[in-house]
């Protein structure tokens, strides 16, 4: 049985959001968000891992007391769990409220890579 593109992306996802814990778990918030937008381009083609993300990025703004961050997060919920599965995502975009929800964003090679690698994994 072929795994979703979900299934083979999550240990790359899953390793961006172990980091963001890390981060948190030593006080450094700018390095927590930065592992989140990692997080974020890595797995926004998949609707479950889109959402969480965000969740993650709303709950992270939340903490932060950043209300910039948690309405921009309310909105890009709403779009990744209504738009994911449609392939109406702005590849390479961070997923945080600093940027537009449109906008197109160049991936990283090393991201690149592990996105590549989930998509043609059989």
């Amino acid at each position: 049985m072929q795994r979703s593109f979900s299934q083979r992306i999550a240990p790359y996802v899953e390793a961006e959001l172990a980091n963001a814990t890390w981060a948190r778990s030593i006080g450094n918030i700018q390095q927590e968000f930065f592992y989140l937008e990692r997080a974020h381009v890595i797995g926004q083609e998949s609707t479950y891992w889109h959402v969480k993300v965000h969740v993650l990025m709303l709950l992270w703004a939340s903490r932060n007391n950043s209300l910039k961050e948690i309405l921009g997060q309310v909105f890009r919920i709403v779009g990744a769990a209504t738009k994911t599965a449609f392939g109406l995502v702005p590849q390479g975009n961070t997923g945080g409220a600093n940027v537009s929800p449109f906008k197109k964003m160049p991936i990283s090679p090393e991201l690149a890579t592990l996105i590549e690698k989930a998509k043609s994994s059989v």
